[in-house]
C-alpha cells in the first residue's frame, strides 16, 4: 500500500493517479511491438514502466523478472502481472495482463485466418530469418544487463555456471536446478535463524 501511494504521488511529478486505462495502453504497446516471446519483452517493458514512466525502480524491475522467471506460466504474462500489481493492485494487474496479450492474440488470429497459406512463400521466409538476429539481441540485452546488476560473487557464478552445464550438456530440467535451490536456501535460512537464536539465547 505504501509503495502504491508513492507510485501515485510521484508520477508525472504530481499527485496524478496511475490510471487502469494508461496502464493496459503501455502493455499494449510492449505487447504489439516484440518479436521472440517473454524475454524480448523485457528490455521494451523497462523501458516503458522504469525509465519513461519512472512506475518502478531499476532494481525492483528485475526482481520482478527474477520472480517471474521462478513463477509457473509464461514470462511476459508474469511480469505484467506483477509489475501491474505493484502500480495499481488487482485491477493493475488484469489491466497489464489484457494489454499485454491482446495483441499477441488478434496478430495469431489475424495470421491463423489470413495468412496460414503464406507461410512457405519465399518472401515471408526471408523476412522472418531477418528478423532472428533481432530477436537474439533483445534477448541478450536483458540477460546482460541481469548480470551487471547482480552482483556476482565467486558463489554465484559457480552456481550460474554450474546451472548452465547441467542444462544444456547433462540434460538436466530446470525444474530439479530450482527444486535443489529452493530446499538448500530455505534450510540454510532455517539453520541461520537457528545458529542466532541460539547465540541470542546464550
Amino acid at each position: 500500500m505504501a509503495r502504491q501511494k508513492r507510485i501515485e504521488s510521484s508520477v508525472g511529478g504530481g499527485s496524478r493517479k496511475v490510471s487502469l486505462w494508461e496502464l493496459a495502453l503501455t502493455f499494449t504497446k510492449v505487447g504489439m511491438f516484440t518479436l521472440g516471446g517473454g524475454y524480448a519483452m523485457i528490455p521494451l517493458i523497462d523501458r516503458e514502466v522504469v525509465e519513461k514512466k519512472g512506475w518502478l525502480q531499476k532494481d525492483e524491475f528485475y526482481d520482478i523478472v527474477a520472480i517471474a522467471q521462478s513463477a509457473p506460466g509464461l514470462l511476459a504474462v508474469n511480469i505484467s502481472i506483477f509489475a501491474g500489481y505493484r502500480v495499481r493492485g488487482n485491477k493493475g494487474s488484469l489491466a497489464a495482463t489484457i494489454g499485454n496479450c491482446l495483441p499477441s492474440f488478434l496478430i495469431i488470429l489475424a495470421i491463423a485466418i489470413f495468412f496460414a497459406g503464406y507461410r512457405d512463400n519465399y518472401y515471408v521466409e526471408k523476412i522472418f530469418k531477418g528478423i532472428r538476429p533481432v530477436v537474439v539481441a533483445l534477448i541478450a540485452v536483458p540477460v546482460v544487463d541481469m548480470i551487471k546488476r547482480s552482483s556476482l560473487n565467486i558463489w554465484r557464478a559457480l552456481l550460474a555456471v554450474g546451472t548452465a552445464v547441467a542444462i544444456i550438456f547433462l540434460k538436466v530440467s530446470p525444474i530439479y536446478i530450482l527444486l535443489v535451490v529452493f530446499t538448500c536456501f530455505f534450510c540454510a535460512m532455517y539453520f541461520e535463524k537457528k545458529n542466532k537464536g541460539k547465540e541470542g539465547g546464550a
